[in-house]
């Protein structure tokens, strides 16, 4: 008997934590063997070098979000999947209108990746007006979930539900290409030859990660400790990152050093990873550090570092907005980083195969062994 497939939905595959995540679940369900389609507005990304050959993948050929839906609810009543997974808003506000008009009806399964309420705060013109019809539409869904306790608190605050009928998937961080890539040589000469602490950050350069207050962190550190600094990703803010480094007059001592495919073995190689973020959602860059044995330094932001952390016993945490009291955490982590074990245990709760248990059981799935998944 042909077992039942599922849907995955997502713009493209360019780097970045959500479509990281999703591309780790896809990959951790296809190795069950379980039929998965991975649907596209965009062919494109990254990320798409490191899906499991037996992944299918179905393009839409399209432009924009917008717009998807159509595309979408075409291959709804043409593949016929037993339940549609989207993530963020923009994707989910498509999946279920899509959904609304397909005379297929798949389970639909809505998660967000972030704090729902920040993210609306930023949006203008149109997109703001379609995020304002979130309360109805999420209520069309089968299943909403955050990605941690907090982003679910924020998604029971914006659309009016109880956080007892939201539900928590937490993100598939930790896998064994994670382990094998953080034992390769970092592509980097200041931790090939180390001669002072390197610190590392990994995120998109945007406003949510605050990179201004982790540059003032970092320059009140230097007044003490000689180190360099490392920011990998890319995004909006760089031009603005590399003047306020510049006028800060530590811009040798800091490398904006883009995306990188492999940012474990960046992890797994330097003195401290940092987080400055004013909120998050479920950050998977700090448990892929802890897994590569990082020490972490972070602000105690809303929603994920506490969570991660246990409330700081497994890394440091300073208030948001502190640019004296980071730099004292980073001093502070630099002399004494602690044993990289219980970081990398903690960090190995959040695996990819525990996710794709979650994720089946959402669908409405009985799991009876790896290799051997049936329709509820």
């Amino acid at each position: 008997m042909t077992k039942p497939h599922l849907a995955f939905f997502a713009h493209d595959l360019r780097g970045g934590g959500a479509e990281r995540a999703m591309v780790r679940l896809v990959n951790a369900m296809a190795r069950r063997d379980i039929p998965i389609d991975l649907v596209l507005v965009k062919t494109e990304g990254a990320f798409l070098q490191e899906l499991d050959p037996r992944v299918r993948l179905v393009s839409l050929s399209g432009r924009r979000t917008a717009t998807s839906f159509i595309g979408l609810k075409r291959y709804l009543n043409d593949s016929r999947p037993v339940a549609l997974i989207s993530a963020m808003t923009h994707i989910n506000i498509s999946s279920v209108v899509a959904r609304m008009l397909s005379k297929h009806k798949p389970k639909l399964i809505l998660v967000e990746h972030n704090q729902f309420d920040r993210n609306f705060a930023l949006k203008k013109g149109l997109v703001r007006l379609a995020y304002k019809a979130v309360p109805y539409l999420y209520r069309q869904a089968d299943v909403v979930a955050g990605v941690s306790e907090g982003v679910r608190a924020s998604i029971a605050d914006v659309i009016g539900l109880p956080p007892n009928q939201l539900s928590v998937l937490y993100n598939p961080v930790i896998t064994p290409e994670l382990a094998e890539q953080s034992l390769e040589k970092p592509n980097h000469i200041w931790l090939q030859n180390r001669d002072r602490p390197v610190l590392l950050a990994v995120g998109r350069l945007s406003k949510s990660k605050n990179y201004p207050l982790l540059l003032d962190a970092f320059s009140l550190l230097l007044q003490n400790v000689a180190a360099r600094l490392i920011i990998l990703g890319e995004g909006e803010l760089r031009d603005t990152l590399v003047a306020h480094a510049k006028a800060l007059g530590i811009i040798d001592s800091v490398d904006f050093a883009g995306f990188q495919q492999n940012p474990f073995s960046y992890m797994s190689s330097c003195d401290v990873f940092v987080m400055s973020s004013d909120w998050e959602g479920h950050p998977t860059v700090m448990l892929e550090a802890m897994a590569c044995g990082a020490p972490i330094v972070s602000t105690d932001c809303r929603s994920g570092p506490s969570e991660i952390l246990a409330g700081g016993k497994f890394g440091r945490l300073v208030p948001t907005g502190d640019a004296r009291a980071l730099a004292i955490a980073l001093e502070a982590t630099i002399a004494a980083p602690g044993s990289a074990q219980p970081r990398i245990a903690r960090a190995n709760e959040f695996n990819d195969n525990a996710s794709a248990d979650a994720y089946l059981a959402a669908a409405g799935y009985q799991i009876t062994r790896p290799s051997d998944v049936i329709s509820a």
